[in-house]
C-alpha cells in the first residue's frame, strides 16, 4: 500500500490509472473505499487519486490533537501532488472533503485545474452559526471516545468505508470538521475555475447549501441525483459517473 510521510504521520493514497489528474477527499467517517465505483468506472481514462484524512482509514492517527487542523488538511493534499508530480489536479471531494477541496484552492488556487464537489456546504459566515456546527462536532468527538466506532453512523459512503480508530476520528472531528473562518464561503463569487457540484435529491443537510454555491460560484453546474442520499456516487453511481465524465471531458 502506498504512504507518504509527512512530519512523521502516514498518509495512505492510491493512485489509479492515467490521463488527467483527479485527487478525490473523503466524508468524515469515510475512505478511500467510498470511491471505488469511481475509480473502477473512470481508470481507464483518468487518473484517479483517492486519499485517507488524518484520523481516517489507512493514514495515522497521531495522538496530538494540534497535529488536526484544515491546514495540516490542505498541505497534506499539497503533498500528494508534489509527491506524485503533478503541477495541477482536478481537486474533488465528498462532505468534509468537499469543503476541504474549497478550502485547498483559497489556499494553493494555482494547483487546482477544476472543482468537484459533493454532498458539501461552503461553511459558514455567521459566527453563532458556526458555534452550533462545532458544538455537533464536538458531541460527535465525546461519542467516539465513549463508544468506539460502532457510534460513528453516517450514510452509504460510511458503511463501505474501513476505519481503526475511534480515537483517530474524534480528533479528526475536533480538528478538520470543526468550522474555524468565513474564509471558504467568502471565496465562492471569486472561483474561476469550472465546478460541478453534485447532491443527492434526499441529502436534506446539504440540498440547500449546494444550491448555494452553484448561485455564488461563477458558472457552476449542478447535479442533482435522485433516489440518492448523502453518499449520492454510492447511492446512484452510474449516475455520477458519467456526470464526471461529461465534466471532465470538457476540460
Amino acid at each position: 500500500m502506498p504512504f507518504l510521510t509527512r512530519d512523521g504521520v502516514r498518509l495512505y493514497y492510491e493512485d489509479h490509472g492515467q490521463g488527467l489528474p483527479v485527487l478525490l477527499s473523503h466524508g468524515f467517517g469515510a475512505s478511500t473505499h467510498m470511491w471505488r465505483g469511481q475509480v473502477e468506472a473512470l481508470q481507464q481514462s483518468y487518473r484517479l487519486i483517492p486519499w485517507d484524512m488524518r484520523g481516517h482509514g489507512e493514514s495515522d492517527s497521531p495522538d496530538d490533537q494540534t497535529l488536526y487542523s484544515h491546514q495540516h488538511t490542505v498541505d497534506d493534499m499539497r503533498a500528494i501532488l508534489d509527491h506524485l508530480r503533478l503541477e495541477q489536479a482536478v481537486i474533488a471531494g465528498h462532505s468534509l472533503g468537499g469543503f476541504m477541496s474549497l478550502a485547498f484552492h483559497v489556499a494553493y488556487p494555482q494547483r487546482v485545474q477544476a472543482l468537484l464537489l459533493q454532498g458539501c456546504g461552503p461553511g459558514y459566515r455567521n459566527a453563532e452559526a458556526r458555534a452550533t456546527w462545532n458544538a455537533r462536532a464536538e458531541q460527535r468527538a465525546r461519542t467516539l471516545e465513549t463508544q468506539g466506532l460502532s457510534a460513528l453512523g453516517g450514510g452509504s459512503e460510511v458503511r463501505i468505508s474501513t476505519q481503526h480508530s475511534a480515537l483517530g476520528l474524534a480528533r479528526a472531528a475536533r480538528g478538520i470538521l470543526a468550522q474555524v473562518d468565513a474564509r471558504v464561503i467568502d471565496s465562492l463569487p471569486h472561483i474561476r475555475v469550472p465546478t460541478l457540484i453534485i447532491v443527492g435529491a434526499g441529502d436534506t443537510p446539504f440540498v440547500n447549501g449546494s444550491h448555494y454555491m452553484a448561485s455564488r460560484i461563477p458558472h457552476a453546474t449542478e447535479v442533482v441525483v435522485q433516489n440518492a442520499a448523502h453518499g449520492a456516487n454510492v447511492d446512484q453511481p452510474e449516475v455520477v459517473n458519467q456526470a464526471i465524465q461529461q465534466f471532465l471531458e470538457q476540460l
